[in-house]
């Protein structure tokens, strides 16, 4: 934890006890959270998000973390030779990098999470895809952006096509913390890459999740001005992307969190990984470190 010392006692008590209805309301409640961007790079970071995620757990939430791994993978890829190829964001998966990111996100990342959590006083279980049949998926069917006559093949990048959560809530009920790797298998038991937002997204809609947080490397949506705004509706975020006002690499990840709020779950908040405890801030304080998205 960051030092406490230098606060005065009674800005101390002021915090907790803005923390507590909060702690309270979301008493026994789902949050699925994307773990991403620079909050996933950063030691200091890192060892923040897992006391934030063993501090959720502690006070009686459930936590669940998806995380992705793109700059690992690329690394991962690069030490082998082999130059990362993409098609509209969308990274070619021939088998042999299939591996390397099996390998990668189901092996090094997720334990890497797994440990710091632990190490943080929880008790977190690295999961896959394809552990308790949690993510079937099949072939990814790729339309060309221009011409949605031509289709583009990105090998082993997974469309879901179902999410059995009996496993994540197993886990749950037993006090452990579900890490999950977006990784899911198909009929004939082939391995996909899922895209991580998209993977926290699904499973918040399907676990009826209290809230869905995507940590990302940006302060959350901002107007034309550059102004944040710390509150949206599902509506409102639409009229933002006819305006133009969204565009590019925000536009995947409010699609899934449009998706996840207009199927039940109450709030998701884009969230600032560069600010360290942005997280534990924004569930449990009045105070904004990113846009919440309601569902109403």
């Amino acid at each position: 934890m960051n030092d406490l010392s230098s606060i005065a006692p009674r800005d101390k008590a002021e915090i907790l006890a803005q923390a507590l209805p909060y702690i309270r309301k979301f008493h026994g409640k789902t949050m699925v959270i994307k773990y991403g961007g620079n909050a996933m790079t950063d030691p200091e970071l890192q060892a923040d998000f897992a006391e934030d995620v063993v501090l959720l757990k502690l006070v009686g939430m459930n936590p669940v973390v998806v995380h992705g791994g793109g700059p690992q993978i690329e690394t991962a890829l690069k030490r082998l030779g082999k130059k990362g190829e993409f098609i509209q964001g969308m990274r070619v998966t021939d088998s042999e990098t299939m591996e390397v990111v099996e390998w990668v996100l189901a092996g090094e990342v997720q334990q890497d999470i797994v440990g710091l959590i632990n190490q943080a006083g929880g008790k977190a279980v690295g999961l896959t895809g394809r552990d308790g049949g949690l993510i079937r998926a099949k072939k990814l069917k790729l339309l060309d952006n221009k011409d949605p006559n031509v289709e583009h093949d990105v090998g082993q990048v997974g469309d879901i096509v179902a999410i059995d959560p009996s496993v994540v809530k197993a886990l749950q009920d037993d006090a452990f913390i579900p890490v999950i790797s977006p990784i899911g298998f198909g009929e004939e038991n082939e391995s996909y890459n899922i895209n991580a937002d998209v993977v926290a997204s699904k499973l918040a809609s399907v676990l009826q999740a209290e809230k869905l947080v995507l940590l990302t490397n940006i302060p959350g949506v901002l107007d034309k001005q550059g102004k944040l705004l710390t509150e949206l509706t599902s509506r409102e975020i639409d009229d933002l992307i006819e305006d133009g006002t969204i565009s590019g690499g925000m536009l995947p990840k409010l699609a899934g969190a449009i998706d996840a709020a207009k199927s039940g779950v109450n709030a998701v908040h884009i969230v600032d990984g560069r600010v360290p405890h942005a997280m534990l801030l924004e569930i449990l304080t009045d105070q904004a470190y990113g846009t919440m998205i309601r569902s109403y």
